[in-house]
């Protein structure tokens, strides 16, 4: 099987993927499945008449934060446009899916999900209009979210995910989701978060909080603000 070469990637630095998420992958899925699952893939490989997606993803070590492994994963489709068969650069790297052995229950130092359900911000409060660089407003709201992981003594799986409204190509905005993601995990960096510890995805227009159907132009855009945010989770440890 060959790979295409890592520097060419759109993120050649590689994602911390979710592992849950990872072990659901079976042969038999469609590919919106696996873009719900795994996002988009690292390399320019298309949507429709694809017959792979390659990733780059980043494993983490007993070493902590900045010791991780770096995989290529590769998804192979059948004729019939469903995922056939998966792929690992090296193959060891098959192993990261093999379940760890339940540890004993500790007394203190749990992990806690930080928060339980993800933190959802408003696009329109962080950036401006089909733009995406934060706004000195939208530093500002994100300030509380760093502060609360800043208080903690480690943090990981920090996920950020983008999402936008349904004005606009697919493309487009699968793009500009990824880009506003991106600039929030920038942020969270700027603050001290290791860039090891956090993982962004673009998600477009996709899992709409809101449906409109508004003729007038503006009163769309106005309508469909809720569908244009940022949803942040993780886990922080005391």
């Amino acid at each position: 099987m060959t790979f295409p070469d890592p520097a060419k990637a759109t993120r050649p630095e590689g994602t911390f993927v979710n592992l849950a998420n990872l072990r659901k992958v079976e042969p038999g899925m469609t590919k919106d499945q696996l873009y719900d699952l795994l996002g988009a893939p690292d390399f320019n490989e298309g949507v429709f008449e694809v017959r792979k997606w390659t990733y780059i993803f980043d494993f983490r070590n007993a070493g902590g934060v900045a010791d991780y492994s770096r995989c290529e994963y590769q998804v192979v489709f059948g004729k019939d446009h469903h995922s056939q068969a998966v792929y690992w650069k090296p193959e060891s790297c098959k192993s990261e899916l093999d379940t760890p052995a339940a540890a004993p229950a500790a007394v203190a130092n749990v992990a806690a999900p930080l928060p339980q359900e993800p933190i959802r911000l408003s696009g329109d409060a962080l950036f401006a209009f089909n733009r995406a660089d934060l706004t000195d407003d939208g530093r500002q709201n994100l300030g509380q979210f760093l502060q609360r992981i800043q208080q903690a003594s480690q943090v990981e799986d920090i996920s950020i995910v983008g999402y936008t409204d349904r004005i606009g190509s697919d493309s487009y905005n699968l793009s500009l989701s990824q880009r506003r993601a991106d600039a929030v995990q920038r942020y969270l960096a700027e603050g001290g978060v290791p860039a090891t510890a956090m993982h962004s995805t673009g998600k477009g227009n996709a899992d709409p909080v809101v449906q409109c159907s508004d003729a007038n132009h503006a009163a769309l855009i106005k309508c469909l603000s809720p569908n244009r945010r940022v949803e942040l989770s993780g886990v922080a440890r005391p």
